[in-house]
């Protein structure tokens, strides 16, 4: 069997080939640009581009499962040729398929439905690798500034992998929606203290205005209309993101980690 990954250098992509390699199964690994893989021998490593379904008969072909990401491009837009991708999988004899869902559902969610192929959809909150942002602040000046207060149940991406996993590799998980989520609903001054004790030393929440927020986003070269849905979502978020559910551990039999692991493992992107 033939395990088609799709993102495989992405966040959540790369813990998913690992996982999957590391069982043993046999892993296709695409990416639009070979070079960044860097994965075990055993993996294979395709290049196409999921905006273009003709540059992935290959990568399809001899596929039994796949992993599927619903953005592409250099601008990482919702991909539109969703209809194409499904039909080339099936075409391929590809049964199951996990999708790594956004905020909303996109022409790959909606092609899955009305094909005979068994989809999982996995829809995690926040990822802990959000708090990558904050590395350049914390090493030049040991702070973490931020607008949003709100409690998030952020989910690791290694969790999210491990249901993607169980999803791609065992029955029962066909047609399921699974809202992923860490163990625990932690506000930015939670995840800034987590972070400090993982660094062993001391780290300032500073809480910005509306208009700090807007200059801070604009400094990582975000257009206007991203600018303004982060202040939304950071004054208005999202009345399920503290919700904590126990559905990494009920699929993978493993308890969801932990934010304080997360930093952990971590720590070298914060040190100067």
């Amino acid at each position: 069997m033939t395990i088609l990954v799709t993102g495989a250098t992405g966040t959540v992509g790369r813990h998913l080939v690992e996982q999957l390699s590391g069982a043993g199964h046999r892993v296709r690994a695409l990416t639009r640009d070979a070079s960044r893989a860097r994965f075990a021998p055993d993996v294979e490593v395709v290049e196409g581009d999921l905006t273009d379904a003709a540059s992935l008969r290959a990568a399809f072909a001899g596929a039994t499962a796949a992993h599927l990401i619903t953005f592409g491009g250099d601008d990482g837009a919702d991909l539109s040729n969703g209809h194409e991708l499904v039909a080339l999988a099936a075409e391929s004899g590809v049964g199951r398929v996990s999708v790594l869902s956004g905020w909303a559902p996109t022409s790959v969610e909606a092609a899955l439905r009305a094909s005979a192929i068994g989809w999982t959809l996995l829809a995690p909150v926040e990822f802990m690798s959000g708090a990558l942002e904050w590395a350049p602040e914390v090493k030049d000046s040991g702070t973490v500034s931020t607008l949003a207060t709100f409690a998030s149940a952020v989910v690791h991406e290694a969790d999210i992998a491990a249901v993607a996993a169980t999803a791609l590799t065992e029955d029962g998980h066909a047609g399921r929606t699974y809202h992923l989520t860490g163990p625990e609903a932690l506000t930015p001054q939670d995840r800034v203290r987590l972070l400090a004790e993982a660094l062993g030393r001391d780290i300032a929440y500073v809480h910005l205005t509306e208009d700090q927020e807007r200059e801070r986003l604009r400094a990582f070269g975000y257009p206007q209309d991203y600018v303004e849905f982060g202040i939304q979502l950071a004054t208005n978020p999202p009345a399920q993101a503290g919700d904590v559910h126990d559905t990494v551990e009920a699929v993978t039999k493993h308890p969801a980690r932990t934010f304080a692991q997360w930093a952990a493992e971590h720590t070298d992107h914060f040190r100067a």
